[in-house]
């Protein structure tokens, strides 16, 4: 699989330089943003029907954050609309015919179930009634890959679904945002991104929802796929290049519960010294199920693993993941499943291994046999 070269990186710090300043232009000049959305709509420009229909669906997050003067490089997420978002970046309109929503205006460490199945809806929606060809939400990185996951789990057909986001806000010098929602809008608009499924687009690469992880707190490198790899590059000299074929990708889909709200699932972060404390906590509150955050292959404490049997006992779902950024989970390796009646993830992280137990619970999903099975289909 190869890497970008060092060209490469060099065109987008300086496409990135340049598509930077606007925002930061909008961000010192007061009222600026919303005369320069007016004056740059989207399309507008484009011969009507010959682009495709990319729908813009915006959470917030630090890709529309503005800064803050607490501290140097502080900021406040999603202060920027998606309109002003998408017409602050230069040639936009020759890529697509763009529209905006505004789902949300929130940092991505507060995401929840209201607008996941917000943004779900209104997806399917636009999907159904042919309202668009493609779908791209702008998001924060904090929680950015268990919203593309929950999103590749429920939406049903083979338009493409692109999630983006960005290290540092519209205002920083060195904004990376403008750069990644180009690239974004690109893969949302170019007909071979059918039939992959949900991807989040970021600093040059294509990741796949399933295996998309951030790796690192402040580097806008921090997206990366630990088991597989990305699924594709892109950028705006060289375009896009997937490193697979589309292969008629078929999302497995669950059906929403009828509230605003998925079942409880806990994650149980294990540690030296480990004792049943956590897992009787999250029983306490209610946990339909647990997922185990394991050292190594997914183990824990003695004193952790008998609390979490007697919990399987109880009927409440136990599925052992970890902590460990890469790597498979394994059946009855180090802990003997059949008996204890628990999942092994494969190699879903503890925050992805949630979402899954969530749909899994709320589609009647209880059985281990049953959860297993549905685990090891995500492959």
């Amino acid at each position: 699989m190869t890497k970008p070269t060092a060209g490469r990186a060099s065109r987008r710090q300086r496409r990135t330089f340049m598509l930077a300043i606007p925002l930061i232009s909008f961000a010192l000049w007061s009222g600026g943003i919303g005369a320069a959305a007016q004056a740059a709509e989207p399309g507008k420009d484009a011969a009507a029907g010959s682009l495709p229909r990319i729908l813009v669906l915006a959470t917030g997050g630090t890709i529309a954050g503005q800064a803050d003067p607490r501290a140097t490089g502080a900021y406040k997420s999603g202060q920027i609309t998606g309109e002003q978002l998408m017409a602050s970046v230069p040639g936009l309109d020759k890529l697509a015919k763009l529209s905006a929503e505004q789902i949300s205006s929130i940092g991505s460490q507060d995401m929840n179930d209201k607008v996941w199945f917000a943004l779900a809806r209104r997806i399917q929606e636009a999907f159904d009634k042919n309202e668009a060809d493609g779908v791209l939400i702008t998001h924060g990185t904090d929680t950015l890959e268990e919203t593309a996951f929950f999103l590749d789990n429920v939406v049903r057909g083979d338009k493409p679904v692109v999630i983006v986001g960005s290290m540092r806000p519209a205002t920083a010098v060195s904004a990376d945002g403008p750069g990644n929602l180009y690239e974004a809008v690109q893969v949302a608009a170019d007909p071979r991104s059918r039939g992959r499924g949900v991807m989040a687009v970021l600093n040059d690469k294509i990741q796949g929802a399933r295996s998309v992880t951030k790796t690192n707190t402040t580097s806008i490198e921090t997206f990366s796929s630990p088991n597989d790899g990305p699924i594709g590059y892109v950028d705006t000299a060289g375009g896009i290049r997937f490193m697979t074929q589309a292969g008629g990708f078929k999302r497995a889909t669950y059906q929403l519960p009828a509230g605003e709200q998925l079942p409880r699932v806990e994650i149980v972060y294990s540690h030296a010294n480990m004792d049943a404390v956590p897992i009787e906590d999250a029983i306490s509150h209610g946990a339909k199920g647990i997922v185990l955050a394991g050292v190594g292959d997914g183990n824990t404490s003695k004193s952790a693993l008998d609390a979490l049997e007697a919990a399987a006992k109880k009927g409440i779902i136990v599925v052992r993941s970890t902590r460990v950024r890469s790597g498979f989970v394994t059946r009855n390796v180090e802990v003997d499943d059949d008996k204890n009646g628990f999942v092994v993830s494969e190699d879903l992280n503890p925050q992805k291994a949630r979402v899954l137990t969530q749909l899994l619970i709320a589609s009647g999903v209880t059985a281990p046999a049953d959860l297993q099975k549905a685990f090891t289909a995500t492959w």
